[in-house]
Order: C-alpha cells, then structure tokens, then sequence
C-alpha cells in the first residue's frame, strides 16, 4: 500500500498539470477573441473548452483528474457590421469569433483558484512529510 502523503503529492500533481493544460486553452481563447478569417467563406477562431475526467493509477488505485478532450465550442459566431473588412459578405457582415472575453476571465479565475489549492495540498503533504522525518530522527 502506498503513503498516503505521497498519493496526496501525486492526486496535487496530476490537479496542478489538469489545470495547468486548461489555462493553456483559455489563453489561446482570449488571444484569438478578435481574430477573424480573411474572407467570408472562411470560419473565424472557434473558442476551445476543456474536459476533464477521472482517472484511477493502476499502480495504488488512487483516483487522479486528467484532461480528457479538447473541443470547440459550437456555439454561433458574433456578426458585426463593418463593410471594409476583408471577410465582410456582401451585407457587410464580418463573422467574430464565439468567444466572450468576460467568460474566459472567470475561467481563468477558477482555474487559478484551483491551482492555488493545489499548490497548497502539495505544500501541507510536503510540511507533514518534513514533520514526519524530523520526529523520526529523534
């Protein structure tokens, strides 16, 4: 049976890494925001999500977080009405990006969050090791 401190670093990690991978995407959501093709025809940047799901280690059966897929976001694309750009269709129309800046900024907030918590976990495992060492040590 493994340490139960040493799984808790691991289950920290594996958080750490997850949302690590899911600020990623949402950076890559707030960079293409104003990002749009060239021509009509072509679709602008479709925002990305990010699924995560749980996943047991074989090896001491503890239950991990791990990014499952990335997708895209089907929703539809903001029209605006702007006749010079290039991939305005001959109503004028530019299609946006689907991406909601205030949205990604709470995303971003609750991935911090839960980086910030695990970061704490790591710390607490990694300070009741110490404590353990040092009260065997005499």
């Amino acid at each position: 049976m493994a340490d139960p401190l040493q799984q808790s670093l691991t289950i920290s990690g594996a958080g750490m890494s997850a949302e690590t991978q899911r600020l990623r995407i949402v950076s890559e959501n707030i960079a293409n925001a104003n990002s749009t093709s060239l021509s009509s025809e072509i679709d602008p940047y479709r925002r990305k999500t990010i699924t995560f799901a749980s996943e047991i280690e074989r090896g001491s059966g503890v239950s991990m977080v791990k990014v499952m897929d990335v997708n895209v976001d089907k929703s539809p694309f903001v029209m605006v009405h702007n006749p010079s750009h290039s991939a305005a269709d001959e109503s004028g129309m530019v299609k946006m990006p689907n991406v909601d800046i205030l949205l990604e900024m709470a995303d971003m907030r609750e991935t911090l969050r839960s980086y910030e918590a695990n970061m704490q976990a790591v710390k607490q495992a990694r300070n009741l090791i110490s404590m353990t060492i040092d009260m065997m040590r005499g």
